[in-house]
This record gives C-alpha cells, sequence and structure tokens, in this order.
C-alpha cells in the first residue's frame, strides 16, 4: 500500500487527489478527518437530524474511496465534496417530502370514515395486529417483540438469546415481512388510527 508523504498538506488539491487514486489510505483518513465535521456543518442547513447528517457524509466519504481512480488530477475536491453532500441531502428532502404528501392523502382518504369519537375500529385494528403477531414463528415473534416493545439492540438480543447479531437481525427482518403481509391491507388506517410511531412496528 502506498504510504503518504511525512508532510502533508490538505489544501494541496493535486497530490491529495494522486495519492487517493494511488490507494493512499493515510490521505483518505487525512481527508475524511479534515472534512467530516465540516461537511455535516454544511449538511445542516438542509437536513435537521443529527444521524441523517453523518450517515449523507458517510456515504460521501465512502463514495469518494470507492471511484478514488476515477478522480481527475484537476479536480477540486472541496468542492466535489460539497456538491455531493447537497445533492443527497436534498434528494432526502425530496424522499421525505414524497412520504409526507402520501400520508396526508391517506389521511383525507380515511378521515371520513370516522364518526365513533371513541375510535371503535382502532380497537380492532390493534387486535387483528395481535392476531398476527401470534401467527409469527415463535423465534421470528420473540426477537421482533425484544426489538420493538423491550427496545433492546440487535446486539442485546443476540446476548440473551445466545445466537449471533446476523440470526437476531434475520428473525427480525422475517417477523416484519411477514407481518406486512398479513396486515398490507390495513396499514392506512393503522397510521391513521395510531400514529407514525406505531408504524414503526412494521419498518
Amino acid at each position: 500500500m502506498p504510504q503518504s508523504p511525512i508532510s502533508f498538506d490538505i489544501n494541496n488539491n493535486k497530490s491529495i487527489i494522486t495519492a487517493l487514486r494511488a490507494g493512499d489510505e493515510n490521505v483518505f483518513d487525512a481527508v475524511y478527518r479534515y472534512y467530516f465535521r465540516r461537511l455535516c456543518a454544511f449538511c445542516s442547513q438542509y437536513v435537521y437530524e443529527q444521524e441523517e447528517i453523518e450517515e449523507i457524509v458517510q456515504e460521501t466519504m465512502m463514495w469518494l474511496w470507492e471511484n478514488r481512480s476515477s478522480l481527475l488530477p484537476e479536480l477540486t475536491l472541496k468542492t466535489l465534496l460539497f456538491t455531493i453532500v447537497k445533492n443527497k441531502a436534498l434528494n432526502r428532502l425530496s424522499h421525505f417530502e414524497i412520504k409526507r404528501r402520501v400520508h396526508q392523502e391517506i389521511i383525507e382518504k380515511y378521515e371520513g370514515e370516522f364518526d365513533n369519537p371513541d375510535f371503535y375500529l382502532g380497537n380492532e385494528l390493534f387486535r387483528l395486529y395481535e392476531e398476527a403477531l401470534r401467527q409469527l414463528p415463535k423465534e421470528c415473534r420473540e426477537a421482533y417483540e425484544m426489538n420493538r416493545n423491550q427496545h433492546l439492540t440487535h446486539k442485546e438480543i443476540a446476548e440473551k438469546l445466545k445466537v449471533s447479531p446476523q440470526t437476531v437481525n434475520y428473525r427480525i427482518g422475517q417477523a416484519l415481512k411477514l407481518l406486512r403481509i398479513a396486515l398490507k391491507d390495513y396499514l392506512p388506517l393503522f397510521l391513521l388510527c395510531f400514529g407514525p410511531d406505531f408504524m414503526k412496528k412494521f419498518y
């Protein structure tokens, strides 16, 4: 693996691009550390959740490393990174706006069908959910409930069940898949009656 030069100038764009193209991990690490917080601060103008912000920046830096061989020496790295982060943030906003509009359309579609102030249908929906939960394979239901109800991480569940985190991930994934299939016709009503927090049980 090529080694980075002893003196490293973050502003020497051409030498950085050349080192990245050569696969210099030390230079990439320096670039990552130099730009990460700056890119996060820039991204926060568009996205407000810190987890989302860091995910966008990490995706950008991963793109840089994976596509290092196609970088051009005359390319301005700073401009490239900030442009990618901006585009990713705007794409994420567009995605959230689409989801928000869909949820609003669902609410408008069904709100006129509920005249009962006690939301009698909500109780029936919850019964359907519990019935679908009972139909899950035992291992899947156990892992799912520990994650969604007890809020344990996959690692914590794995330790309790004495299985690998990958096994836990598979079981929860299967539970989610089966629940969405069983309740696919009722998901819009779940959103209306129980709100977006309850919908996290299905995703």
